[in-house]
């Protein structure tokens, strides 16, 4: 922790010295916004002079001129003011004025000197002198534009982005990682496979194209089947539903900014919204007969479509969607039930990502400022899901969230690290006593009595879209066999051997395994190269000798090593292994 705040600090000084050289450069009228530090590095938010943009030719004289400013080796000194006196100080620059107004009167102000020229409106902490600086590795990485504080109806700024390391290796192996990143990028590979779309005329709500459903429908039969041996009933609901049902879940008060609202001009009380979440259909479906404690625990799972609206910043590929499908689970249950269904949750979860070779951890999400219902009842669930994530982790080794719960209970949120290293919020399991009490649910316990259950909301993947994006980046789009929209590329070599090509490919679906077959009169080179681009994990190359033996010939997927005449019902049974096993490498012999 010690570490990470000096760079922080490190960072955010540099920011400062990049918004003097930028000063320096392009003259006093330059305007400063507002320069924090990043994960990476740092920012700094400009109003340039007009006419001025700064672009990739400008970076190198930026950065000489940074290193100019810190052999100066100069002092920074923190200096407290008064409203007034900051005003006087900054009455030149109109956003750090803006910024000052907005303070109430009784804050402390601080500013930051660096050398006698530059100050900065800034609580720090900051390093003493420039030299402390010399040392740590940056280098600007881009430029872009901006809104003063977001709103796209305010000043149109150039944001100056850097990294920052605490020396030169660390900033190489950086850049090597974000371009390997930039490789695994799901928005490129996405779509070069074909495997999904995005159209204007439906923002941050994914088309699925024919290879990508194929990849889609694999990853919800895995998941269909393991919630089938757990005891999981699948159900569907309607995707719009009265204002009513959403008032009384709380999410009308609690989430409305987030709903896609249909309003009736005619009755204005009649008004309806497409669903953000599942958890009132598990609900009704619940109330629709009644129940006794031998009936629970009834897990109601659901992957039907729900949006939410985002702003249009905030999309992002599959990462950040309007339409998504939740791998969604509403399990209703006893207060005695809820350590041995969680424990079983996280059972779930582990057979889930080991499957992928992704590890997890998890994290608790305790009551928010604006949570709903009684504390003690909070209390009571926050004590409970601690108790067991003292049990399945053992004390002290998960996260603790202060504030981060849903507004009608804590939550166990699990994280998961994908192959460069990536932290991913993922899974959640909330316990919730809020919903059960407002739509007043009910059983009949071993003594007659009528008692209230327990609600449980369950994801695991959080959203298929969401997943399979990040699935993408971190298998580089080369996705492990069983998950790979086409498993098997077949190239008879000439037009003599598509009867062959056939045969082979009825045997294979016959196994439930995914091919396509080229069977065009063309190059077999070409071909291979279309199959090799799609990723296909086998291409099978069928000429004389194959159909005569009734054997393929295997081109592996990232190995130049070629199989030669393996019988083909030995391939077709160590494909069908691999679809079982959900194995995460490729097989060279049965």
């Amino acid at each position: 922790m010690e570490k990470e705040f000096f760079l922080e600090v490190y960072r955010h000084s540099l920011s400062h010295i990049m918004a003097k050289a930028v000063k320096e450069l392009y003259g006093k009228e330059t305007q400063i916004a507002i320069g924090p530090q990043i994960a990476d590095g740092f920012y700094y938010d400009f109003l340039m002079p007009e006419g001025v943009t700064v672009t990739n030719d400008d970076f190198k004289a930026i950065e000489d001129k940074m290193r100019e400013i810190l052999k100066r080796r100069e002092d920074w000194t923190r200096k407290e003011v008064s409203k007034a006196e900051a005003m006087e100080i900054f009455k030149d620059e109109k956003f750090k004025i803006e910024l000052i107004q907005d303070l109430p009167e009784s804050e402390i102000i601080t500013v930051y000197y660096t050398g006698d020229d530059y100050v900065d409106l800034c609580r720090g902490p900051h390093v003493d002198n420039s030299q402390d600086l010399m040392s740590v590795a940056f280098e600007i990485r881009s430029a872009s534009g901006a809104y003063w504080r977001g709103d796209e109806k305010r000043d149109s700024l150039q944001r100056i982005y850097a990294y920052a390391f605490p020396d030169k290796q660390q900033l190489k192996d950086h850049k090597n990682l974000i371009k390997e990143a930039m490789e695994r990028d799901h928005k490129k590979v996405g779509p070069q496979l074909e495997l999904f779309m995005f159209d204007e005329t439906a923002p941050g709500m994914p088309y699925w194209l024919p290879r990508g459903w194929k990849l889609f429908n694999a990853m919800l039969s895995f998941w269909r089947e393991i919630h089938e041996e757990h005891g999981y009933q699948e159900i569907s609901a309607p995707q719009i539903q009265k204002k009513d049902l959403w008032v009384t879940s709380g999410h009308w008060a609690h989430y409305q900014d987030g709903m896609f609202v249909i309003p009736n001009a005619e009755n204005p009380d009649d008004v309806y919204a497409v669903k953000p979440m599942n958890c009132p259909n598990a609900i009704k479906v619940y109330q629709s007969k009644g129940h006794s404690y031998k009936d629970l625990p009834l897990r109601y799972s659901e992957v039907d479509v729900i949006h939410r609206k985002e702003k249009s910043g905030e999309l992002n590929g599959l990462f950040r969607v309007q339409m998504f499908r939740q791998d969604d689970d509403h399990t209703i249950l006893t207060e005695d039930q809820i350590g041995a269904e969680i424990d079983d949750i996280l059972k779930i979860a582990s057979q889930i990502y080991s499957t992928f070779g992704l590890t997890y951890v998890a994290e608790l999400s305790t009551r928010p400022d604006d949570f709903m219902g009684d504390i003690e009842v909070w209390n009571h669930a926050e004590a409970e899901l601690k108790s067991i994530l003292d049990k399945y982790y053992g004390e002290g080794n998960y996260e603790v969230n202060e504030g981060d719960g849903a507004f009608y209970g804590p939550k166990i949120d699990l994280k998961m690290k994908d192959a460069l290293g990536r932290e991913w919020q993922m899974g959640t399991v909330q316990l919730d006593f809020q919903l059960p009490l407002n739509f007043d649910l009910k059983y009949i316990d071993s003594d007659g009595a009528a008692k209230r259950p327990v609600m449980i909301h369950r994801a695991i993947f959080g959203s298929f879209e969401r997943f399979i994006g990040i699935l993408i980046e971190n298998f580089k789009g080369a996705f492990p066999f069983w998950l790979s929209p086409y498993q098997v590329g077949i190239v008879p070599i000439r037009d003599t051997h598509n009867e062959y090509a056939k045969e082979v490919c009825a045997e294979l679906r016959k196994a439930g395994v995914r091919v396509e077959v080229d069977y065009a009169d063309k190059n077999m080179r070409d071909k291979i190269k279309v199959f090799k681009n799609y990723k296909d994990p086998y291409i099978l190359v069928l000429g004389d000798k194959e159909a005569e033996e009734k054997t393929v010939s295997i081109n592996m997927r990232g190995s130049n090593k070629q199989i030669q005449g393996m019988p083909l019902a030995d391939f077709v049974e160590m494909c069908r292994l691999m679809n079982t096993e959900h194995t995460l490498e490729l097989k060279e012999s049965l």
